[in-house]
């Protein structure tokens, strides 16, 4: 029997202790909105998606003592070369409610690790349209339900107890592109879930459900179509938009008290080729505010215009509340692939620290923006190369933002850029944000026309990279 044949949790003693009773005040906004000491019940540990806890018992002088207390075995569930695990475990009343690759959701005894129950996902082996492996951030929990975000676009509510399901929406068609990968955020009686796809030139959305029947709330397109704000920064006259990506992988923050939810979208598409796609691509590789109730637009930064190096901005977004210029301000931070962070007034989106656009180099063919916006102060991944590399020709020192067409041209960062889609944390108590980052070369390469036949890439390009990775804490 293969040492891989099944999947494998292994619990530390620096797991969150179970909380005590199951009810509501357990899972309310305002249980949602703490930094979670006994629980960890949304995907980013509260509404803020801070990913801290305050806990302090495990500390330098005794973290080399920890170990396993228990391993379970799920049944070999995501498994194998077409999968990987990325999801971030829900701990309630004493259960661990963890998703794998598979979409196999599995309800673990936090005390000894015993399954308790099992819903299997059943996805049709068949699905194509998945860009990055067959993976899943998490799972949503309320109303005595879990939320689970599938692979071939169904949104199910589970039973917390049995893992029966209660209900099942198929929110769009894989055939079409369309998938999820982010957990599901609950808030006030909703189920608000984004969706993956843009490799295979889908129109990036975001929708709400209601968490009781799973009847569909709102919808809002991250490619606006004619007539909606940011329609005009797509080629006018052309169907560009409907393949235009901008798609949002992850699960996104809420404030209640403002009543908005803010995400940050992926990039345009096709990837690699602009001159399909003139102007700054509205909505792409931008910070988004909608309003929770209705999913009207609210405000938006675009961190980087007509992206044409796949720079999407896959992180998370964190929230949190700081004193700047002698006032209380509520900020919001993304860490972007391109290497900087971007600290934005959560209100209304302008900056609090400074951010300047700057000339470019351009590329006619490539119809490149003429100006980036720079924020001030220091990024926290390298940005050029510090040599040329041996059978490539350099343009530009290889620096952020040089632009190509159908030649390799290695730049830096590459298009798996700096953070992606693992979790920045925050810690409250001195406003440090921590980013788990990656330094890689790309070697980029575009101009192609592809993605004509159905469930086809459409990448308008290659992806490649220098052999040499470093991964970055900062």
């Amino acid at each position: 029997m293969s040492n891989y044949q099944h999947t494998l949790v292994l619990l530390t003693c620096f797991v969150l202790a179970q909380s005590l009773h199951a009810n509501d005040d357990a899972l309310s906004t305002q249980a949602m909105m703490a930094p979670p000491t006994q629980s960890w019940i949304t995907n980013g540990g509260n509404f803020f998606n801070q990913r801290f806890s305050p806990l302090d018992e495990i500390d330098r002088t005794n973290v080399a003592k920890l170990k396993g207390v228990w391993r379970a075995q799920l049944n070999g569930s995501g498994v194998g070369p077409p999968f990987s695990g990325e999801a971030q475990p829900i701990v309630h009343d004493g259960v661990m409610y963890l998703i794998t690759g598979a979409d196999d959701v599995f309800a673990l005894d936090i005390a000894t690790g015993a399954i308790k129950w099992v819903y299997e996902s059943g996805l049709d082996p068949k699905i194509s349209t998945i860009c990055c492996g067959w993976t899943s951030r998490g799972v949503g929990i309320a109303e005595g339900k879990i939320f689970v975000g599938r692979l071939d676009s169904k949104l199910v509510a589970l039973d917390i107890d049995s893992g029966a399901e209660i209900w099942s929406a198929q929110t769009a068609s894989w055939r079409d592109g369309y998938t999820i990968t982010g957990a599901p955020l609950y808030f006030d009686g909703m189920v608000i879930t984004g969706f993956a796809g843009g490799e295979y030139g889908v129109r990036g959305l975001i929708k709400a459900f209601d968490a009781d029947t799973g009847d569909a709330l709102w919808t809002f397109h991250t490619v606006p179509g004619p007539g909606e704000i940011g329609h005009d920064t797509w080629p006018q006259g052309s169907d560009a938009y409907l393949r235009g990506g901008a798609t949002v992988w992850h699960t996104p923050a809420v404030d209640p008290e403002l009543g908005l939810i803010y995400f940050a979208t992926g990039n345009p598409a096709p990837d690699f080729n602009g001159a399909v796609r003139g102007g700054d691509n509205l909505f792409s590789v931008s910070v988004v505010a909608l309003d929770a109730k209705t999913g009207q637009y609210q405000w938006h930064f675009q961190e980087v215009h007509h992206d044409i190096w796949d720079y999407d901005a896959a992180n998370p977004v964190v929230l949190f509340d700081i004193e700047h210029e002698g006032q209380s301000r509520k900020a919001l931070a993304h860490a972007g692939k391109t290497g900087w962070v971007y600290i934005l007034d959560r209100v209304d989106g302008t900056p609090l620290y400074g951010i300047d656009e700057k000339a470019v180099p351009q590329e006619p063919r490539q119809l490149t923006a003429a100006t980036q916006p720079y924020p001030r102060g220091e990024a926290f991944a390298p940005q050029a190369l510090e040599m040329p590399i041996y059978g490539y020709k350099t343009v530009n020192d290889g620096k952020i933002f040089t632009p190509y067409w159908d030649e390799p041209l290695p730049i830096r960062p590459s298009s798996f850029g700096t953070a992606v889609w693992a979790p920045s944390s925050y810690d409250p108590s001195d406003h440090s944000l921590f980013i788990c980052g990656l330094d890689l070369i790309g070697l980029f390469v575009g101009g192609t026309i592809d993605g004509t036949e159905p469930q086809s890439q459409y990448l308008g390009g290659q992806f490649i990279f220098d052999n040499i990775r470093t991964g970055i804490f900062a």
